[in-house]
């Protein structure tokens, strides 16, 4: 009996990690179908394992926390490229407008950036892909991981 506690608790451990690839897998669904919606589904789905499981398991009170602190981390992360990248176009645009830069010039820097952004965020999703699969399985077998790269706003 206890045996199948522990089982149950190491799943739902796991479920806090992978819950957030599977909230990635969601939105790019809603997009191929048509919906431009951005929820932060990859926040919204370990946050709600976590809330319904925490005060049964300290062990899924733990991991559910590592993995909201991790996604809170990434989208914030994901925002700052998001909002640099903005300021890089449009700083570029202006440059260009008051300079009279010819058209090519203007499309092989806004080109580069194009670039350098799909890398950032390319960079981000295999990251985080490859780290909340590694936590899930350490959570599953029963040992502790934390993830590098985050900020502590739950404790």
């Amino acid at each position: 009996m206890r045996k199948q506690v522990q089982q149950k608790m190491r799943t739902w451990a796991m479920l806090c990690h992978l819950s957030a690839l599977l909230a990635w897998l969601l939105l790019f669904g809603l997009v191929f179908v048509g919906i431009p919606l951005y929820l932060p589904l990859n926040i919204l789905l370990p946050l709600g394992i976590w809330q319904l499981k925490k005060s049964k398991f300290p062990w899924i009170d733990f991991q559910g926390r590592e993995s909201l602190n991790f996604q809170i981390s990434l989208t914030l992360y994901t925002l700052v490229v998001i909002i640099f990248s903005l300021v890089l176009v449009l700083g570029s645009c202006g440059v260009a407008i008051t300079t009279n830069g010819a058209v090519n010039e203007v499309k092989s820097v806004l080109d580069a950036l194009l670039f350098v952004w799909m890398f950032l965020i390319i960079g981000l999703i295999l990251l985080q892909l490859f780290l909340v699969t590694f936590a899930a399985i350490k959570a599953y077998h029963g040992e502790h991981y934390r993830y590098p790269f985050t900020m502590r706003i739950l404790r």
